[in-house]
């Protein structure tokens, strides 16, 4: 049996990375009848019981799809089974980095999983090929008190290369070491040099093993940037059906939906991923927010905006602002606190209310997530600057040199870049505000120039405003309105089919006297906003355009 030591630094890396009460969630179909569980096919040979086996691949198989606390539980099972089975001790370790995509965990988690990974070296393994998995996970915990999170992910990712190497038939070395090329790839990283080698080793196996959740999954994150998007569809439509039982795997697909504007794709993904999330919440904590359900909420508000669907998005704001608690208090719930907010003002252009906006929920560790905080404030210095409330919007710069300074000394580097372009969009409205339209336009070019220059974390559908579409609303009413068309078909470019964006494209092809592109991008709305719930002013407006010419 599992020792109680075991046990206990068990719990401890399910609570540090996983909400607690989310064991799993049960299907039904639409008579209530249970559904089989559906996590896709991983075949992880080590060399323990059969029946320790099979629930080992089950375990690796939820890894796959960053189900962690229902897979930390698999590997314990394993134990339970086969107590002398090294590997599963690995497994769990190998849970405690968590998703590393979006938020490495705190220190508690990594001493237990280092416990775990110092139990899988004493206990052993049976194979020199099980012996080296632990050895490349060791590299990672090595001196972990002492040395940063990057600098540890590179030397995981230089063991798994080895590993990677030494079994060229292990396709489930290979997986991991693509996953770890993809967690440290850095977003100002234009060449793409990681994921183009994570998509080499990814893309002959996903032919080889359509059903490998793992390929999928990591497909996805591999093509998750405007460049390279177009090539993560395949695996998008695949995932979803690959391992239909885990929220995540719902979700996404979404990832890519987004960057390419398939947004009636996007809000489907994201409902059935919230619909999950939300069922994994058990007795003891209805009531309280699932950060899964929150984060699909973010890209399904996202997506009804974009589609002139404002009352399904006004739905979810109300939904997120009435959720006072959240499971796990995480970036992904901090985000999409607020996130949805912000969203649902700006994209609407509703710059008042954006003004408004304050932190929901107020009790919320927001000091924790600076980066975050920094979305709202962002939203509402904006919304100050184009409503007129100079003092506000200053007060709101202010703020954010804060927040940028603690992301700072944080070492949250990726974040404080953000912080650093969205200080210099309001900068540059107050200054339009302040009629130093030159000193506007130069502060907004280098916000778009800065953000492009970088890229959308994986933890949010995009940003809450383009950098270049409001460079385009700018020239637009500074009266430039072909510097204005390029700006926004520029925008369109890197992120298709944003509503503002083609607004605005038809606003400056008109206001140029191109009734061609005007027409051209008013149909473009029209049939993007076909399956509207509220008729926008700027659908009436395309509306009556249409109708003259």
């Amino acid at each position: 049996m599992a020792s109680a030591k075991t046990t206990s630094w068990m719990l401890t890396i399910l609570f540090c990375i996983a909400p607690p009460g989310a064991w799993g969630h049960d299907e039904h179909d639409p008579v209530g009848n249970a559904l089989p569980e559906k996590l896709g096919e991983v075949n992880f040979p080590v060399s323990c019981s059969t029946e320790a086996q099979k629930e080992f691949n089950r375990g690796m198989a939820l890894f796959h799809s960053f189900w962690f606390y229902p897979a930390i539980d698999s590997f314990g099972r394993v134990l339970r089974q086969d107590p002398e089975c090294g590997m599963a001790y690995w497994g769990i370790a190998i849970m405690s980095i968590g998703n590393p995509f979006t938020w490495p965990p705190g220190p508690k988690a990594w001493k237990e999983g280092a416990s775990a990974v110092a139990d899988a070296q004493r206990v052993g393994a049976k194979s020199e090929r099980e012996r080296d998995y632990i050895a490349a996970l060791a590299a990672f915990f090595k001196d972990w008190e002492t040395t940063d999170y990057r600098p540890r992910l590179l030397a995981f990712q230089e063991a798994m290369k080895g590993v990677a190497a030494r079994y060229p038939r292990d396709i489930e070395a290979q997986i991991l070491y693509a996953l770890v090329l993809n967690a440290t790839a850095l977003p100002a990283d234009k060449t793409f040099a990681n994921q183009l080698a994570a998509a080499n080793i990814l893309e002959p196996l996903f032919k080889k093993h359509p059903d490998h959740p793992g390929v999928a999954h990591y497909l996805i994150h591999t093509y998750d940037y405007a460049e390279l998007a177009e090539k993560g569809l395949p695996a998008a439509r695949a995932y979803a059906r690959v391992a239909p039982s885990v929220p995540h795997a719902l979700h996404m697909p979404s990832h890519i939906f987004s960057r390419v504007g398939l947004w009636h794709e996007m809000a489907e993904s994201n409902r059935a991923s919230y619909l999950a999330a939300k069922s994994e919440l058990k007795e003891a904590t209805l009531g309280i927010g699932a950060y899964d359900a929150l984060h699909a909420m973010d890209y399904m508000v996202f997506a009804h905006l974009q589609q002139a669907q404002d009352k399904a998005a006004r739905r979810l704001v109300d939904e997120a602002t009435s959720i006072r608690k959240v499971n796990v208090e995480n970036l992904p719930a901090a985000y999409a606190f607020a996130a949805i907010p912000a969203r649902f003002a700006l994209e609407r252009g509703d710059w008042k209310g954006a003004a408004a906006l304050e932190l929901s929920p107020a009790d919320l560790a927001w000091s924790k997530f600076p980066q975050a905080e920094a979305i709202l404030v962002f939203a509402r210095g904006l919304g100050a600057a184009r409503s007129g409330d100079i003092a506000a919007a200053h007060k709101d710069v202010a703020r954010l040199q804060a927040l940028k300074e603690t992301m700072t000394a944080a070492k949250l580097d990726y974040w404080a870049g953000q912080t650093d372009f969205q200080i210099k969009a309001v900068d540059a409205w107050l200054a339009l505000a302040e009629n130093r339209n030159d000193e506007a336009v130069r502060l907004m070019r280098a916000a778009a120039e800065a953000e492009e220059a970088s890229d959308k974390h994986p933890v949010t559908p995009g940003n809450v405003a383009s950098s270049r579409e409001l460079l385009g609303e700018m020239l637009l009413g500074l009266d430039r309105p072909a510097q204005a068309f390029a700006e926004f078909e520029h925008s369109l470019k890197r992120d298709p089919n944003r509503f503002r964006s083609i607004y605005g494209a038809a606003r400056a092809a008109e206001a140029s006297g191109d009734r061609k592109e005007a027409r051209d991008y008013y149909a473009r709305l029209q049939t993007l906003a076909a399956n509207y719930d509220t008729a926008r002013s700027e659908l009436i407006q395309a509306k009556a355009f249409l109708g003259k010419h």
